[in-house]
């Protein structure tokens, strides 16, 4: 089935949906490097009207990639919820966006809408969507998730503390981590890239972060974000998993190229459930996973299928959203220029994400990064962290420095995170919130440095520790 719309006079025509979709979505340069973005911005507009007409009913009934070949697709279609999408099937893809920005649409209503919706009309929608509408609408959603703590509920802003080291000395990793909790980060996670996949250096290092949250009493969570085999190897050991992480893209192939099956995942989630269950920990419940996306990673991999790389990774949340993460992460900058290339790229698709993953129920944060070759600095991070922060994003990076020295990328820092808080009044998550008040790190709400009084004490504390 083909689409087609005229612009004074010069038609243009689409082939099929994946053609559709692809030329309407904003400027990528993974989609140029795919051979499939618009030639021009005359087609890429005459493809956001054609998509704009499109009733949800035609995305729904014609799969971007075939069920029968791929097992997210058929997850997808298993999985939304068909009687809630009947009253929705009519709409057209613009008729949705003026819906998600009405200001009569309150968040229960979009909330009862998420289920209802498929990846691929989340993708439509974000591609008619001006930066200001991805802000705005993501603005209306929270998604509240518990584990050790509370994140995603108005008025807070969570952040992972992500202590890296070149070698992986336990030492400079708890450091890290000290230096983060006295910024008050790390509400979110204390989050480790290990530099070797091993079983002993990643168990080391969840045993370490796990003597540093039981003795200095912080209402936090750990994960050590290797590869998920080398986790379960962790627990068969006996080492506590507090959140499971792993990597997960939008087709069956580009999971693979992970190592990955959805099945995998299933069953990694239920053994860490049991874990927990075992360990009978106060703070038990259902959301154990962590997972990071970025645009591009399916296109990287050779198995996008000639999908443009908003709506594969819109698919990537399909697949999460079966899962009960805790966190979800959009690491936006990290894969490099040849997907994303500028600070335009880069900011247009960290609010694509958010908002995409935000309208699928998922508690969105994300990595504000880039590549030391990529057209951006410090100063676009700073644009696209305070947008999302406006946006209602759940958690941001804390990195030293914001250089991360393991990883060899850009980030953001606990310095920031200071700062967007004080900008937009925002708090940690209200148990960790309350931990840092007894700790004297905060007083009275507000961060105590330069000379928080449990400075000291958490300092003399982690000598004992190490």
């Amino acid at each position: 089935m083909s689409f087609a719309h005229v612009i004074r006079g010069e038609r243009f025509v689409f082939r099929d949906l994946r053609e559709l979709f692809a030329k309407a979505n904003e400027t990528k340069s993974g989609d140029a490097l795919a051979g499939i973005a618009a030639a021009s911005e005359r087609e890429r507009v005459a493809a956001k009207f054609a998509l704009a007409d499109l009733p949800l009913g035609t995305i729904v009934g014609q799969p971007l990639i075939d069920p029968d070949a791929d097992d997210v697709s058929r997850l997808i279609l298993d999985t939304f919820d068909r009687e809630r999408f009947q009253p929705l099937r009519s709409l057209t893809v613009g008729q949705l966006r003026e819906l998600l920005l009405d200001d009569a649409t309150a968040e229960p209503a979009l909330h009862d809408l998420s289920a209802a919706l498929t990846p691929e009309l989340a993708a439509a929608v974000a591609k008619l969507m001006s930066n200001k509408d991805l802000v705005l609408a993501a603005s209306k959603v929270r998604n509240v998730t518990r584990c050790r703590n509370t994140m995603g509920q108005p008025g807070v802003l969570g952040i992972r503390v992500q202590p890296n080291h070149p070698t992986d000395d336990l030492g400079g990793i708890l450091l890290a981590t000290a230096d983060g909790l006295l910024f008050g980060c790390g509400d979110a996670v204390v989050g480790v890239n290990p530099a070797a996949e091993s079983v002993d250096a990643v168990a080391a290092i969840l045993h370490g972060l796990d003597r540093l949250i039981e003795y200095l009493g912080v209402p936090t969570q750990a994960c050590c974000l290797a590869h998920i085999t080398t986790q379960l190897a962790c627990l068969e050991r006996g080492v506590p998993i507090d959140l499971l992480f792993q990597s997960i893209a939008g087709t069956q192939a580009a999971n693979a190229s992970f190592g990955i099956s959805l099945a995998q995942l299933r069953e990694g989630r239920e053994r860490v459930l049991e874990q927990h269950r075992c360990r009978d920990v106060a703070w038990a419940g259902d959301h154990v996973m962590y997972f990071e996306t970025g645009q591009g990673s399916a296109l990287s991999a050779e198995a996008h299928h000639g999908v443009d790389q908003l709506t594969l990774e819109a698919r990537a949340y399909g697949v999460a959203r079966t899962l009960g993460p805790f966190l979800v992460n959009s690491v936006v900058g990290f894969i490099g220029p040849e997907y994303l290339y500028d600070e335009r790229q880069i900011i247009r698709a960290g609010l694509e994400d958010h908002f995409m993953g935000k309208l699928l129920g998922l508690p969105m944060g994300c990595d504000v990064c880039y590549t030391n070759h990529a057209v951006a600095d410090q100063n676009s991070a700073d644009n696209l962290l305070l947008l999302l922060a406006a946006a209602g994003c759940n958690y941001f990076m804390g990195v030293p420095c914001a250089d991360d020295v393991m990883l060899n990328y850009q980030s953001t820092s606990y310095h920031d995170a200071a700062g967007v808080r004080k900008l937009f009044g925002l708090k940690p998550a209200p148990e960790f919130h309350a931990w840092l008040e007894e700790r004297g790190i905060f007083r009275d709400g507000a961060l105590a440095l330069p000379n928080a009084p449990g400075r000291e004490r958490l300092l003399s504390e982690l000598k004992t520790i190490l």
